[in-house]
């Protein structure tokens, strides 16, 4: 490889983000340059080796672009020949020691904490970093977040919530924090390492390298947070899920509340309901028993009749009109029997209009009223045709002497 096939201002740009910064200490150890590589790597494959890149520049594996690393940088030129066994070590160490971290969220997940280290200029990332030997993978957490924040979320992480990953052969582990206070001051516990600690808006997040969201909303481009794309759709996943359950235990919690509140007022509420709905039942059946139909009514006004008149049966008012069977009707003078035809149906009458309507009242006086108005001009028209005037009901002219009534005649009119 005589000539960098990756242009030398790329490689100046990736070496002054993760390699240039790293401190003194750490430059001579390899295998932790090496992890640096790594993260150059990804960092040109997502945004250097695109489709909207006008270089039109290819991707390359690992072994290859270290290669052009350990030829760029100076410190790193002493170890070309031996970047094989170089890469070997990385390997086999990246495979046996997994990184372990946190996602710190705020009280109400709306926001994240990043860091940003000094040797990965304009980067940011969750705080992890490489287990110990026999090291608990949760310990490990609490150890690094502590370093890299100063904050201490031994009483706050569990071992069941975290979302875990494999990127290029490497296990990350993030265990999900929640509850911390947004005016928590974080400060690194190491030195050189970590520059800036900063809350983030969860949803001003890129959800993948070309998502241009913190760009409009931040300032800041997505390749600034490469490291925390592939965990942003779980991560906002989870929180919303999370989010929703709480919310229906509120609804609930509230529900039973409520309900343990309003125990005995509803209890009251449904006894009186419960005396109303009797009540009304009884109006109901009441009106129902009470038929309110004009047949109805008539039975009753029938029912009523019988029973005021058991000593006087359906021939009463016929009885009255023309006297007992056997009774001589030459004995009953003419104002007697106009006097019975006029009081009698009145009598029947005022017992029947209590039961009835008003309109069959109404019926009933209009009737007797005819019938009282033609018996009275009758009895005029013949007080006319005689010489002696008398009161109607006391009239007793020869005439009469001799009339006999027609039944049918007065049954018609009535």
């Amino acid at each position: 490889m005589s000539q960098h096939a990756i242009p030398l201002d790329i490689l100046d740009d990736l070496s002054s983000r993760f390699i240039i910064n790293v401190p003194e200490e750490g430059r001579k150890d390899l295998v932790r340059i090496c992890f640096q590589i790594e993260l150059a790597h990804w960092f040109y494959i997502d945004f250097y080796c695109t489709e909207e890149n006008p270089r039109n520049l290819q991707s390359c594996g690992m072994k290859e672009f270290a290669t052009h690393i350990f030829k760029h940088i100076p410190f790193l030129q002493p170890n070309l020949s031996r970047i094989d066994s170089v890469l070997d070590q990385w390997r086999e160490y990246k495979q046996s020691v997994p990184t372990f971290g946190a996602i710190v969220l705020n009280e109400d997940m709306t926001k994240v904490l990043l860091v940003q280290n000094y040797w990965a200029r304009n980067s940011w990332g969750f705080p992890k970093g490489k287990v110990n030997e026999d090291e608990d993978p949760s310990h490990c957490a609490v150890r690094e977040v502590l370093e890299e924040t100063g904050f201490d979320i031994s009483k706050l992480i569990d071992k069941n919530e975290y979302i875990e990953s494999t990127i290029n052969d490497r296990l990350v582990r993030l265990y999900i924090i929640t509850g911390v206070q947004k005016e928590t001051k974080f400060q690194p516990r190491t030195r050189k390492e970590i520059k800036s600690v900063e809350w983030f808006s969860l949803m001003d997040l890129p959800n993948n390298p070309k998502d241009m969201t913190p760009k409009v909303k931040m300032g800041v481009g997505p390749n600034a947070f490469f490291m925390v794309v592939p965990f942003v759709r779980r991560m906002k996943r989870w929180v919303l899920e999370k989010q929703q359950k709480a919310k229906q235990l509120s609804t609930t919690a509230k529900r039973h509340r409520r309900k343990s509140l309003g125990d005995a007022e509803s209890g009251v509420r449904n006894r009186r309901q419960g005396l109303q709905s009797q009540n009304g039942c009884t109006e109901i059946k009441n009106e129902r028993q009470s038929n309110t139909s004009p047949m109805g009514y008539r039975r009753a006004a029938t029912k009523n009749l019988s029973k005021s008149t058991d000593k006087n049966p359906k021939g009463a008012i016929k009885r009255n009109l023309f006297g007992e069977p056997g009774d001589d009707r030459s004995t009953k003078s003419p104002s007697v029997l106009a006097k019975q035809l006029t009081d009698s149906p009145r009598i029947e009458s005022q017992t029947f209009v209590k039961q009835n309507q008003r309109k069959s009242r109404f019926e009933t006086d209009k009737k007797e009223k005819n019938m009282h108005t033609l018996l009275t001009d009758a009895v005029r028209k013949m007080h006319l045709n005689s010489q002696e005037p008398c009161d109607i009901y006391q009239l007793q002219p020869r005439v009469w002497m001799d009339f006999t009534f027609d039944k049918q005649a007065v049954l018609n009119c009535i």
